[in-house]
């Protein structure tokens, strides 16, 4: 995960919608009426509105995603089942990947204690440059779980191959040599650059998994 500041106001659209909401529905009731009435423009401005805010990366996951119903859903972090007064909240709505059995489609109404919305999702999970991920916390442990993220292939080898490959191709990009060289750079400064490389947007976008590789690098420092 990389920690999302929600700071954009959200769509003009999705704003009408949430003031039209009629006094006999709640809050949840009204954000499903978006899907039931087909408002697509609006559940449109919404998922670009996050995905944009988002530097076009799974708030989850951190692969790549577009914006766009093919592969954009609007994901609430808090479950509406749990909180539905928080259905309408911009600010627990994030851009989650559509991947099977993962992210989004594997979060469902689970409770959810360590969210991309928190400083702590950087610094509580530990990523590998074999593609898993591990737990330092019980609820970053609960997180993986819930989400599907990879801690072991046999819960989800398909992302772990994913993240490997993209990240051993990040390391080609960024730092010019293979893997196993960089586990053992000394230089301090020159992985503090990288980085810092990896945190700029290019025309809006991160890279897909480059805050995986981040946190690689920031464990390396901490070593």
């Amino acid at each position: 995960m990389r920690k999302i500041t929600k700071t954009a106001a959200p769509p003009a659209s999705f704003t009408d919608w949430v003031r039209r909401k009629p006094a006999d529905q709640n809050e949840k009731q009204w954000f499903e009426a978006l899907y039931q009435q087909q408002q697509w423009d609006i559940i449109s401005d919404l998922s670009h509105s996050n995905a944009r805010e988002q530097y076009y990366l799974c708030a989850y996951c951190c692969d790549r995603i577009t914006g766009n119903s093919a592969d954009t859903v609007n994901e609430h972090v808090e479950a509406r089942k749990i909180n539905q007064r928080r259905s309408l909240d911009h600010l627990n709505i994030v851009a989650s990947c559509k991947t099977k059995k993962q992210c989004d489609a594997a979060h469902g109404s689970q409770p959810l204690l360590l969210t991309p919305l928190m400083p702590e999702c950087e610094t509580e999970l530990r990523f590998k440059l074999s593609g898993r991920v591990e737990g330092l916390s019980d609820r970053a442990r609960e997180a993986i779980r819930v989400l599907n993220l990879g801690d072991t292939e046999h819960n989800n080898k398909a992302l772990i191959e994913k993240r490997k490959q993209l990240v051993d191709g990040l390391i080609w990009a960024n730092y010019g040599d293979d893997p196993d060289q960089l586990q053992l750079e000394e230089d301090e400064e020159l992985i503090r650059m990288l980085i810092d490389d990896l945190a700029q947007p290019q025309n809006g976008r991160l890279e897909p998994f480059a805050p995986v590789l981040s946190n690689i690098l920031r464990g390396r420092l901490a070593a």
